[in-house]
């Protein structure tokens, strides 16, 4: 039976989800080592930010399929490990969008009118008016960093409440931009002209400490800064110091480099100008049920064979563009699948041209269905969407991808093929998809076919001489192979020429060496689709 783990407090209507179609485990506080103890039995894992998935945990998963991470950040688990598995990492991105965007607002503005050190004073029984002078936000100039989902948010907040808003964003278009009515300016222009700054990135190795002592300092005496992000972005010795030293107005942060914050944190000696909460900016009671019901569905799609909306170690393949592309995605895994059975031999290299069409639509996906049926021969149901470039370039296949918009010698474009083997020598296969969604393979080895992919068929490279077809079909008759359809393609008369064969059974080892002996016939490849 189909077995998910649930190792993290959940949502209950993500465990409903989850129980559609598996029986549910619900075990919490499991350290790495009795997680790596009973990973082993379960096909899908989901978590929040408690569990820590590491390689060891991902090594004893011999069933694991999916990880799923009811949240945005996937720092608890080894991406790479679970790649190189194939287990399908997926998270929340938009489930907690509102809630995170609502934090940073929040946090501006108690940085602005002084919010939570006012309260405390004032239940101490102090009634400080004049020390709580506050700032309007209005005709501020905010710097957001990072334009998603979240960033955008708080942009559009910002703007209705008449703030002018910057905004850093490297891969932000310009048009995008100007649709949200923001200006786009370089990081070190945003942090010397902003009077608040609100972080919305990733934490990678490039954004780690992004924030330090030397930014800091471009700053206004007057400006102020807001985490709700992740932990690491911001340098937070030299925060503290910033704060303390008056060389900014002030500061808020929701995450930290190491949670829970450490007692020896050089921020808890700030004065009243900073504001510490502890990690909430997805704490809000909707938040918790959108990510639960986002990932459990995804869990549950998965393990019913359909893809993941928010896969993150399968870049460039959601949902829409799998579904968008499904024709075409089959085709390229078919002909990958088919020039790996005509190529003998160790694979060197992978030119895979797109062209018309093809070209026009977003090519990773296309190149990860090539290689994942390019491996499929040789690693059957260990390759998948997740490590199929993982595992090609671990077996040294250079992979030459070529964009041909040009070239239309189909309506809806095509997709070639040409594989290189040890020796110098190889194969090339095209296909298109025609107009009625129909795959057909259109080439083999620069010889014109016109071929609907069946299960089981035969390729034949041989001289174009009379009786060969007759002899070939009367053998295949003899050992009780029925073709469904035959197809030869030629380029010259009684030069050489290709023969594709549909038959409804395989070909036995036997009986592929006759074939190979009859006069003419160079080569004979049977392949299973």
């Amino acid at each position: 039976m189909t077995k998910v783990l649930v190792s993290d407090p959940i949502d209950q209507s993500g465990i409903e989800i989850l129980s559609q179609v598996a029986q549910v485990d619900q075990r919490k506080g499991l350290s790495i080592a009795d997680l790596k103890s009973i990973i082993g039995n379960y096909d899908a894992l989901m978590i929040r930010s408690g569990t820590k998935v590491t390689a060891e945990v991902i090594e004893a998963a011999e069933k694991l399929r999916i990880i799923g991470r009811a949240g945005v950040g996937v720092d608890n688990v080894d991406i790479p490990a679970a790649t190189k598995r194939g287990v399908l990492v997926v998270n929340s991105p938009e489930g907690n969008t509102i809630a995170a965007a609502e934090q940073a607002l929040a946090l501006l503005l108690s940085l602005s009118r002084h919010v939570p050190h006012a309260h405390a004073s004032t239940m101490n029984g102090g009634w400080d008016r004049k020390k709580y002078v506050g700032n309007e936000l209005y005709k501020k100039i905010l710097g957001v960093v990072g334009l998603g989902k979240i960033g955008s948010h708080v942009a559009r907040v910002a703007k209705a409440m008449g703030m002018e808003v910057f905004a850093y964003d490297p891969f932000i278009s310009a048009e995008r931009a100007q649709q949200m009515q923001v200006r786009i300016v370089e990081l070190a222009s945003l942090f010397s002209q902003a009077d608040y700054v609100t972080l919305h990135l990733p934490r990678t190795p490039d954004t780690e400490n992004l924030v330090n002592a030397s930014l800091l300092a471009t700053m206004k005496p007057t400006a102020r800064i807001v985490n709700c992000a992740r932990g690491g972005i911001v340098d937070e010795a030299a925060l503290a110091d910033a704060v303390k030293n008056n060389i900014i107005a002030g500061a808020a942060l929701d995450v930290y480099a190491n949670e829970p914050l450490d007692s020896q944190s050089p921020l808890l000696s700030v004065n009243e100008r900073l504001i510490l909460t502890p990690h909430l900016g997805a704490s809000t009671e909707e938040a918790q049920e959108n990510v639960a019901i986002d990932v459990a569905e995804q869990i549950r799609d998965v393990l019913l064979g359909l893809p993941a909306r928010s896969a993150v170690n399968i870049p460039g393949l959601s949902a829409e563009i799998m579904e968008r592309l499904k024709p075409h995605l089959q085709l390229a895994e078919t002909l990958g699948l088919l020039v790996s059975q005509l190529s003998a031999g160790q694979l060197q290299g992978l030119e895979i041209r797109l062209q018309g069409e093809f070209a026009k639509h977003p090519s990773q996906p296309l190149v990860v269905a090539t290689l994942k049926g390019l491996l499929t021969t040789a690693l059957g149901d260990r390759i998948n969407y997740v490590n199929a470039s993982l595992e090609a370039k671990g077996r040294g296949i250079n992979v030459v991808e070529i964009k041909d918009d040009a070239s239309q010698d189909f309506a809806g474009g095509s997709i070639q093929l040409t594989a290189r083997g040890e020796q110098g020598g190889g194969h090339s296969v095209t296909g298109a998809v025609f107009a009625d969604g129909d795959l057909r393979i259109t080439n083999i080895d620069e010889f014109p076919v016109n071929v609907s992919p069946s299960r089981h068929m035969l390729f034949t490279r041989h001289r174009d001489m009379p009786g060969i077809i007759g002899q070939l079909g009367s053998l295949l008759g003899e050992h009780n192979v029925n073709i469904a359809s035959m197809q030869v393609g030629r380029r010259i008369v009684r030069g050489d020429a290709v023969m594709v064969l549909s038959i409804d059974d395989p070909i036995p080892s036997d009986l592929l060496v006759l074939v190979h002996s009859i006069n003419g016939i160079q080569e004979a490849h049977p392949v299973t689709l």
